[in-house]
């Protein structure tokens, strides 16, 4: 290369991450707005969608051009307005009958920092914001990698959602991470030239969202043409409570180089001085803390509040000591968990702006005689068959091992022996076990369940006794199982067993999933096990 060609190469380099200046520039159609920023920063909103239709980071188009990045699957139409708050801020709002979409640029960064305010749920169902990127030019997918890569397909296994490339089952399910663990997800690429955008989620993002800390949702997918970069606020996935409206977020879409964003990096405390609907500032919140007590310290332990408006939670210390994040005033129910399963309740817990409420919470799962036990009382199904693959492929994926339903053999078997759903149509458990004189009495099996679909539910025969058929488990009108969700509403079943069923020597339990519907192999009645467990 040449002396010239090396100068121009450089000039070009420096020409797209040159210093611009910051502010908004109008047209009929659009608003540009420049951040001003080293790393160049300029998107372009749609006066009359609300629609960002460009992106443009150090020089390079990064937005899809067929279609737009937005709320849903784009607004249709809305009122857009433009202003420059204390010559530093960029603040477009867009506004709809039900629905305030604030999009803000601040002076010298390369982030576009957002918040929704609802007084409905669209009419698709779903409240979500989508950053569709070129992906021929971030083709990369974190934190879970080419799981919701489903560019290349060959076929579909299911609905027009879960592809297989090249021998793959592949989903934009898959991408799902827990509520309280979704801080930073991101599309990208490497190289020479390293380029992410990525989606934070502060607290408290998810406080208008619905599901607690364990839902999980569509998070990316490079589906070919772009590579989705998504923030789900509200959606029907397997939906577990009743959608919260209100002010979502803030959140922001960030762009940098090759580092992806610490969660404590981005502050929008600045949001307070923006005039947003229903923001409450810091100042304006109160917090929850204590400790929670008489939890195995084998577990996680999780707090979580909420009532109908809003949604809080946090992970405790070793030592059971938590403190909840920055809360809006208000009288909130609480769930304490171990893992994800529940073991104490509460109500009337009240926050107060600027103050901290104390809560000493213990655990209420009293103490049994266990028999025995298959699984941890865990709220998932920990170590069960497939549960390690469960999250981020089908069922009917070739990795998976056999669904067929085995013996296992209390004291030998180990917990890879039970498949972790039962299916009707598919499988069954058959549970064999050694009893002495003194444990034939009258005792409980207990089965925990996480998720149910179309009414499954256990029904248990213990030797010559069958268990009553249960009544159906709460309807959660969405798949779950095959599109890498395993917790619904959670439900624990306990079998009476009579006296002089049990016998000194083998015993045997067979545990089936029954249904009013009719079976169809993985998307017929299932339901994921918990654990189960024998007492006295």
């Amino acid at each position: 290369m040449s002396f010239v060609q090396i100068l121009f190469a450089v000039s070009t380099l420096f020409c797209a991450s040159a210093l611009a200046a910051f502010g908004v520039t109008e047209s009929s159609s659009a608003y540009v707005v420049d951040a001003g920023s080293s790393n160049s920063l300029s998107i372009t909103i749609s006066r009359s969608s609300c629609d960002i239709t460009s992106i443009l980071y150090r020089g390079e188009e990064l937005q899809y051009k067929s279609q737009g990045t937005h709320l849903s699957s784009g607004l249709g139409t809305a009122t857009v307005t433009s202003e420059i708050i204390e010559d530093q801020y960029a603040k477009i709002t867009c506004n709809t009958a039900t629905l305030t979409h604030y999009i803000v640029v601040r002076s010298g960064d390369s982030n576009v920092y957002m918040a929704t305010h609802t007084t409905e749920e669209p009419e698709i169902g779903e409240l979500r914001f989508i950053a569709r990127i070129d992906a021929a030019k971030l083709p990369l997918e974190y934190p879970f990698g080419d799981v919701s890569t489903t560019a290349g397909s060959s076929s579909t296994v299911e609905g027009s959602d879960v592809f297989v490339v090249d021998g793959e089952t592949r989903s934009k399910f898959y991408s799902s991470e827990r509520f309280i663990d979704d801080k930073v997800h991101c599309v990208y690429r490497n190289g020479t030239d390293p380029v992410r955008a990525c989606m934070v989620l502060p607290d408290p993002a998810y406080e208008a969202s619905s599901g607690g800390p364990f839902f999980r949702d569509i998070n990316t997918n490079n589906g070919g043409a772009f590579n989705a970069l998504y923030f789900y606020m509200n959606s029907n996935h397997a939906q577990t409570e009743a959608f919260r409206q209100g002010l979502h977020g803030p959140y922001a879409m960030t762009f940098s180089r090759s580092v992806t964003p610490e969660i404590d990096s981005i502050n929008m405390d600045f949001f307070s001085s923006l005039d947003i609907k229903d923001y409450v500032p810091s100042s304006g919140r109160g917090t929850v803390a204590g400790t929670l007590s008489s939890v195995d310290s084998a577990f996680q332990k999780v707090v979580h509040w909420y009532n109908d408006a809003n949604q809080y939670w946090a992970y405790t210390a070793s030592n059971g000591d938590f403190t909840s994040p920055r809360m809006r005033r208000g009288i909130y129910d609480m769930k304490a968990y171990q893992g994800e399963f529940v073991v104490a309740t509460g109500s009337g817990i009240k926050v107060t702006a600027g103050q901290t409420t104390t809560q000493q919470i213990a655990s209420n799962v009293g103490a049994r005689n266990t028999i025995w036990q298959i699984g941890d009382w865990d709220g998932q199904p920990t170590g069960f068959r497939n549960a390690d693959k469960q999250l981020r492929m089908h069922p009917s994926d070739s990795r998976m091992e056999s669904w067929d339903g085995l013996t296992y053999t209390v004291g030998t078997s180990t917990l890879n022996d039970v498949p972790m759903a039962m299916i009707k149509s598919v499988n069954s458990m058959t549970i064999e076990f050694t009893l002495d004189s003194s444990q034939t009495g009258a005792a409980t099996l207990r089965i925990g369940t996480t998720l149910a679909y179309s009414n499954g539910r256990p029904q248990a025969k213990v030797n010559s006794f069958t268990g009553p058929s249960p009544a159906a488990p709460a309807k959660i009108d969405s798949r779950g199982f095959t599109r890498g969700a395993y917790r619904g509403n959670g439900k624990v079943y306990d079998v009476a067993i009579p006296a002089s069923t049990l016998v000194a020597g083998t015993n045997t339990i067979t545990i089936d999933c029954i249904s009013g519907n009719p079976a169809a192999d993985f998307l017929g009645p299932s339901f994921i096990l918990d654990a189960i467990e024998l007492f006295q």
